[in-house]
């Protein structure tokens, strides 16, 4: 991972000699082991055959997809599209699109939580084997406490991460405006920081995606040490409880992760944002005076700005500025426990396999279709779901999980 240590040894460097770059943070108002870039690196190609998820916009669908989208999927219009429902003002978040292709079934019930009077006789039953089979129902409590203690120690590191490279300032926003000001100026501060150190972390995203707009934010972009490659590199963080690499179906969604934030990276510094659609969609006025702590830390950083519509023009400023993302994806596995590196899943980006994939998304969340659940040879997720007594795939009579200790065992990280 020389290349990647060389990386940092600069924004280390870049560091100790400036402060780092301070990054805004809303606060709302009463009123409102590393391994370089090697050869071997795994081919997009194998990838996808290992995951045998790729589809394609009218290419024949591997076996999975037959069983998918074949003749057991019910491929009709829903009454009113998930995405008008939930996203009709926020825009799809990359976790929808990750979540949506590891279980779509599950983001359905996410969503609507139609299922709440099934849910409470689920609990019952549930509650009623307790007694009988408390050694089995403790486990299910561990592993459900398991997963929430995960997840807060994954957020803490990210935390962690984030504050070793920026500065956090809080300011107060009082508008709908003021937030999204606040989001394009953590933008135009972390590539600036990116171009002077050569890295920065936590980088907010947004952009059109097959018509939809999206929105993330990458964990961590790197700047090559090579006069030759100027491309940044985009690493993604993931900690994990057991110390070994998680399965394939958990690689592939952070592949796909990393692959949204690259798509909606290259679409801005090749494609200036379309202004009027952005602000019609979002519902905000581009007129909108921002607020006095805003206005100051913008001008502070350089970039001053007294209306939404400047902070637009100074983010589209300097996407213009940014070369396209490299090619090359980095995704890192942590140890909780002690913050090692468990291993790194390097891999190719492939804009035609990421296409199908947010393809087949988009036409769950536009409600083209109904909801597939997740492919027989994946069922051990359901292990971890907390809508398994109630989904169909379930076929156990009393509505308990029947999978084994062994299954479980692949736990979420």
């Amino acid at each position: 991972m020389a290349l990647i240590d060389a990386a940092l040894a600069v924004a280390h460097a870049s560091k100790t000699s400036s402060p780092a770059p301070a990054t805004p943070e809303t606060s709302s108002s009463p009123a409102s082991s590393p391994s370089p870039f090697q050869k071997k690196s795994n081919s997009i190609q194998s990838i996808t055959s290992l995951a045998r998820r790729r589809l394609s916009f009218g290419a024949e669908s591997d076996i999975e997809d037959s069983f998918s989208l074949g003749r057991n999927q019910k491929k009709r219009r829903v009454a009113e599209s998930f995405l008008r429902r939930f996203r009709s003002k926020t825009g799809l978040f990359v976790s929808d699109i990750t979540g949506t292709e590891w279980c779509e079934k599950q983001m359905e019930f996410k969503l609507s939580r139609k299922v709440t009077e099934a849910m409470k006789i689920g609990r019952a039953r549930h509650a009623k084997l307790e007694k009988e089979e408390w050694c089995e129902k403790q486990m299910e409590f561990k592993l459900s406490r398991k997963v929430t203690e995960a997840m807060k120690i994954g957020r803490a590191r990210h935390a962690k991460l984030e504050k070793e490279v920026v500065k956090k300032v809080v300011v107060q926003v009082n508008s709908a405006e003021d937030k999204w000001a606040v989001k394009l100026m953590k933008f135009i501060i972390g590539a600036n920081q990116l171009l002077t150190e050569g890295l920065t972390r936590e980088l907010p995203l947004i952009g059109l995606v097959e018509g939809v707009w999206m929105v993330g934010v990458i964990d961590e972009v790197r700047m090559p040490v090579t006069e030759s490659d100027r491309n940044p590199i985009f690493v993604d963080t993931k900690t994990r409880e057991k110390n070994y690499l998680p399965a394939e179906p958990q690689k592939r969604k952070g592949r796909l992760q990393l692959m949204c934030y690259k798509y909606l990276w290259d679409n801005l510094v090749t494609d200036e944002i379309p202004s009027s659609r952005f602000f019609n969609f979002f519902s905000l006025n581009r007129y909108s005076i921002l607020s006095e702590e805003i206005r100051e830390n913008a001008a502070k950083s350089g970039f001053p700005a007294k209306i939404l519509d400047d902070m637009v023009r100074h983010f589209r400023h300097k996407c213009s500025m940014l070369p396209p993302a490299h090619d090359q994806l980095l995704v890192r596995y942590e140890f909780q426990k002690d913050n090692n590196v468990i291993g790194e899943d390097l891999f190719a980006y492939d804009s035609d396999w990421l296409k199908s994939q947010i393809h087949c998304c988009l036409e769950f969340w536009l409600g083209e279709r109904e909801a597939n659940c997740t492919p027989p040879d994946e069922r051990w997720k359901c292990g971890h779901c907390d809508f398994y007594t109630v989904c169909p795939t379930n076929t156990n009579p009393d509505g308990g999980s029947s999978h084994t200790e062994a299954n479980l065992n692949s736990s979420l990280s």
